[in-house]
């Protein structure tokens, strides 16, 4: 088990994680903000709150120590001229991660690690809801009337078979007849054959036989 083992490994080994640490902190430095994994911005928040506060310390060994981490003079000249300045009456908590959700391509989680205090700060990404599927319109009829008996109005019957034929010469918009080989047969020689440029639904639906 892996106790007292703080720190991520990241995939690299120690000289090649170190070297990552270097260039994360020297650009976060020298920009204010920059926009990189989590992992690797949770790693970085530790060691870019070391720095300020060897910047806020200003003295030549707190210079020198910096110095050995970020191998940019400018950038540890910035450090301790005007970020330690900006944060001298804050005890701690000098940078923010905010996060930007997921990297297109590998989909691994982005951030945006920041010292605080940055003018226009940058705003979390929204969590996006799946969208639901739009729900099947119900076929719209023309005002057929209902010819089942009152007491069956209220039962599931069979989906209806729907033919679909010319518009203009139909004897009807929607015509209810009975089910099967025959009733297809009714359909056809009531609709003249026409060009396929518009066309209409026809809804046969079953009929209750009454006994």
């Amino acid at each position: 088990m892996r106790h007292l083992k703080s720190g991520r490994k990241l995939g690299r080994s120690s000289s090649h994680r170190a070297a990552l640490y270097r260039n994360l902190v020297t650009a976060l430095l020298g920009h204010d903000r920059i926009k990189t994994t989590d992992e690797k911005a949770k790693e970085l928040r530790r060691l870019a709150d070391r720095m300020v506060t060897l910047g806020k310390e200003g003295t030549l060994a707190a210079r020198r120590r910096a110095l050995a981490v970020i191998r940019d003079k400018a950038v540890v000249q910035r450090l301790f001229s005007d970020v330690a300045t900006r944060f001298a009456d804050r005890p701690g908590g000098y940078t923010r991660i905010v996060k930007l959700g997921r990297r297109v391509g590998d989909a691994a989680k982005m951030s945006m690690i920041e010292l605080t205090g940055t003018s226009e700060s940058v705003e979390p990404a929204k969590k996006r809801r799946a969208r639901r599927p739009a729900a099947a319109a119900p076929a719209e009829s023309c005002g057929a009337p209902e010819t089942r008996p009152a007491a069956m109005r209220g039962q599931k019957m069979a989906s209806p078979i729907r033919v679909r034929a010319p518009s203009t010469t139909a004897k009807a918009c929607s015509m209810v007849i009975s089910s099967g080989e025959s009733a297809v047969r009714s359909v056809a020689n009531m609709v003249e054959p026409m060009p396929i440029t518009t066309a209409i639904t026809v809804v046969i639906r079953p009929m209750p036989i009454e006994l």
